[in-house]
């Protein structure tokens, strides 16, 4: 049962006066794994299409290298420190996987303007009846709280509605860009918020055979070959979903959003990064750096975009462009994209330092953070468990980006004085959003 229908409402504006917005993210999926991006080596012929009518922003950023910190920047605004989610098990550190409930997220804000605000998928951003997504903004919710209820593409559950539900006959992609048709179908006639939070290509792995089988045959190992059918599978359910925009007359006034939540996942195959380096759980490029398009036909001009720009910069950038308030009390840390997405003149989006930071369990701001100003980037480096945590004898190293993308050159001692200016904003960062995160409920 599905509690909210379009009647349920009185709009204070007509479905085309205010934008539907669907945002969907892919879980581990690297800028390497569009077929564009990677000499055709798989298939992702609709993810293509949409960025070709998008404005694509080639230096997009997650918040984070792993998926809960990523989520909660993702829908607040603000860095994963400041909204108390900073590490991923939801088991084991319950106290560190929750979105504090002061926190508010863009459900609650388009819900507050009177839109119908659904998540279909993943969560992953705190579990518990006060802090799921029908707690968080969300009218509906069709999906799962964490992996535990993922224990294989063809066998999992799903809540929904509060309900928990066993599928055991459907492959969890295919259900998922399904569920998204029909949200899109019960609320065509009123303005809507879909989160679509996809689970590929995330571990376990797992695609019907018949999908598996032409990567083998081109050479790939199964691990790459399950990856890139698990992949081709979630492309197909988004071109279904973009074509059922197509067929109520919703593309022209539909923001659709696509992006990944962090990069690939090094336990599970070797597959092209555009010669990024690192993985996901590391705050060098191929851990952070995502693909991240936004469709508007109405408004927005396809086009590629230069300017660094951060998962925090969403919200107020969704914000803007539907013509919404954002409360006064929220402190943001991301910056509205709207004057670029519209090519304004007079609204050139000024630059700023994006900071990054995570380990397992609480922060260690001295390991794994980053810091980038411009072309340069900062790295404290990433530390394996066998190291002890108070070990921070690696000094930082600086990358200068536009020269070096593949972050191979430590170039800290051609730089000291920058080095040294950088590392010491990092640490002040550091200290105010750890500050922040211990702050009083």
């Amino acid at each position: 049962m599905h509690p909210v229908s379009a009647a349920d409402r009185e709009g204070n504006g007509s479905p085309a006066s205010k934008p539907n917005v669907i945002l969907i993210l892919a879980d581990d999926m690297g800028i390497g794994d569009l077929a564009s991006r990677n000499g055709n080596r798989n298939r992702t012929p609709h993810l293509d299409r949409l960025k070709q009518e998008s404005v694509w922003f080639e230096h997009a950023y997650s918040a984070a290298p792993v998926c809960a910190p990523a989520r909660a920047s993702l829908l607040t605004g603000r860095y994963p420190h400041r909204t108390g989610v900073v590490t991923l098990n939801q088991q084991r550190y319950p106290q560190l996987t929750r979105l504090r409930k002061d926190e508010t997220t863009l459900a609650n804000l388009f819900k507050d303007h009177d839109y119908v605000t659904g998540l279909i998928g993943k969560w992953h951003c705190g579990d518990g009846a006060e802090y799921q997504p029908l707690a968080r903004g969300f009218d509906e919710f069709e999906g799962f709280v964490d992996h535990t209820h993922v224990p294989s593409y063809f066998d999992y559950k799903l809540l929904v509605q509060g309900q928990l539900h066993a599928e055991s006959k459907q492959y969890l992609t295919n259900d998922l860009s399904s569920r998204a048709v029909q949200f899109v179908r019960r609320h065509q006639q009123h303005p809507f918020f879909l989160h679509l939070a996809h689970y590929a290509p995330h571990r376990p792995l797992g695609a019907p055979e018949d999908r598996i089988g032409p990567y083998l045959e081109k050479g790939f190992d199964r691990d790459t070959a399950t990856v890139y059918a698990m992949i081709e599978i979630m492309d197909e359910g988004i071109g279904n979903l973009l074509r059922e925009l197509d067929r109520l007359k919703l593309r022209e006034n539909t923001i659709v959003i696509f992006a990944s939540d962090n990069g690939p996942d090094p336990l599970v195959s070797s597959r092209f990064n555009s010669q990024l380096r690192g993985t996901k759980y590391t705050v060098y490029e191929g851990g952070i750096h995502v693909p991240m398009m936004i469709r508007w036909p109405a408004q927005l001009d396809p086009c590629e975009r230069d300017e660094v720009v951060h998962f925090a910069d969403v919200l107020p950038t969704l914000m803007e462009l539907c013509q919404l308030e954002i409360p006064n009390h929220l402190k943001l840390d991301g910056r509205s994209l709207a004057g670029i997405l519209r090519r304004q003149p007079g609204h050139e989006f000024l630059t700023q330092p994006r900071f990054w930071q995570w380990n397992r369990t609480v922060p260690l701001y001295s390991h794994n953070a980053a810091m980038r100003e411009g072309d340069w980037k900062l790295v404290r480096p990433y530390v394996t468990r066998g190291v002890p945590k108070g070990d921070s004898t690696r000094p930082p190293a600086l990358y200068q980006l536009s020269s070096d993308p593949t972050e191979s050159h430590d170039v800290s001692a051609q730089y000291p004085t920058r080095t040294a200016r950088m590392n010491e904003a990092l640490q002040a960062w550091s200290r105010e959003v750890e500050r922040d995160r211990n702050r009083l409920p």
